[in-house]
């Protein structure tokens, strides 16, 4: 199976090694715009249903991250799907990665979140910042899952505000020192222990100053960089880890800073619009995953001698959930399909689909434990992990509130 599946990864990125295609939602299947996309989506479902699917409510209950799972999408090119083919990547688009983290949420959302924190906040965020000595020194171990990544924004103070975040880099002869925390790092630990490589971003002026940001790698390992309070008994996406890492007076490498000093910024907000893409993926896969578990129940429950699906009351509830997630699934992909990971300004229709994707998915969710009823509440079914790890979703990559100013800001913008 993985040799299989690896070697159509490569084919794929034979066939796109050229550009990043922007492709036109007339051409063939929205979901699946290409060849190689229908090929991605195909062994995609046989690894999830392999693979990923029978480890994902073992791995929840014991708030443990599937390090063995994660290196086999190394294995697959799955870590650097939209990484140059040069340093180990299978150089897709942003539709290949809605899809990786659309499939991958069907059954297990928690060890999605730790692979998106991977491949999309590290990984995809070096490939377009970086310079070419950065991405050859770091992307073929982070493509392989050798080195497991993230990225650091968020602080205990500056969530949403991310700007005013507090967390400084001065500069020191050959050398940044930083200075501050960073909180909710997805990948902060694993299993107990320190991460492995991240993306951090400080400020490198004054700290009124909310432009002069600048971004660094930062690696376990160097002195002052730190694990501080690992955050359990989360309510969902209990499978990957989320930490406060500390940094007190960590000497940086001035090689290590990504891009020129203050433009940092500019970097966040494009990365920005891709992570929201990949959650708003996530809460498809949700709802789809949950679609099919109360559509299957509803024929095989019976009650007064009838299936209940031929009754009003679950009838809406299968109707409204599968009308939701056709109209989230949709939407994503007509913009997925038509971004370019190389820009930056596609603020209005990627937050739009992170707005109405993240609580589709949460209600698709509730419907199916309604439709379950105390089935649903318990984990066999599997749907009260998914509403619980949807929660999440709304809130992760930019507040539903945040998602509202940057809209509107948008959309009266010119008049």
């Amino acid at each position: 199976f993985f040799d299989r599946f690896l070697n159509m990864l490569r084919i794929v990125a034979r066939s796109m090694s050229t550009a990043r295609c922007r492709f036109s939602t007339a051409v063939g299947d929205i979901f699946n715009p290409t060849p190689e996309h229908t090929a991605l989506r195909d062994m995609l479902s046989s690894f999830v249903t392999n693979e990923v699917d029978p480890q994902a409510q073992e791995h929840a209950r014991a708030e443990k991250f599937n390090t063995s799972l994660f290196r086999k999408c190394g294995e697959l090119g799955l870590l650097g799907i939209t990484v140059d083919a040069e340093h180990g990547g299978s150089q897709m688009d942003a539709t290949a990665a809605c899809i990786v983290h659309e499939e991958l949420s069907k059954s297990d959302p928690g060890f999605c979140l730790a692979y998106l924190a991977h491949s999309m906040l590290f990984v995809n965020n070096l490939n377009f910042n970086g310079s070419p000595e950065q991405k050859a020194k770091y992307l073929p171990d982070a493509c392989s899952g050798a080195k497991i990544g993230g990225m650091c924004m968020s602080e205990p103070g500056s969530g949403t505000d991310v700007l005013s975040m507090r967390t400084t880099a001065r500069s020191d002869g050959a050398d940044w020192i930083l200075n501050g925390s960073k909180m909710w790092i997805t990948n902060g630990y694993i299993n107990g222990e320190l991460g492995d490589v991240f993306l951090v971003y400080a400020k490198t002026g004054p700290l009124e100053d909310t432009r002069d940001i600048s971004m660094f790698i930062v690696e376990k390992g160097m002195p002052g960089f730190a694990l501080g309070q690992q955050i359990r008994d989360k309510c969902g996406m209990r499978a990957s880890g989320t930490a406060e890492l500390v940094f007190d007076n960590v000497r940086v490498p001035k090689e290590n800073m990504v891009g020129p000093r203050g433009k940092a910024v500019v970097c966040m907000m494009r990365n920005l619009e891709i992570e929201r893409m990949v959650l708003a993926a996530m809460s498809v896969g949700i709802a789809a995953r949950c679609v099919d578990v109360m559509k299957r129940y509803s024929v095989e429950r019976k009650t007064f001698g009838k299936p209940i699906s031929t009754y009003g009351q679950i009838q809406r509830h299968l109707a409204e959930s599968y009308a939701k997630y056709m109209a989230g699934r949709s939407y994503m992909y007509k913009v997925s399909n038509e971004m370019d990971l190389n820009k930056a300004g596609q603020r209005l229709d990627t937050d739009g689909v992170k707005l109405f994707c993240t609580t589709m998915g949460k209600e698709v969710a509730d419907s199916a434990i309604q439709v379950l009823g105390g089935y649903g509440y318990i984990g066999d079914y599997h749907v009260e992990r998914l509403w619980r790890d949807s929660k999440l979703l709304e809130i992760g990559g930019g507040t539903l509130e945040s998602q509202h100013k940057n809209m509107t800001r948008e959309i009266v913008a010119g008049l």
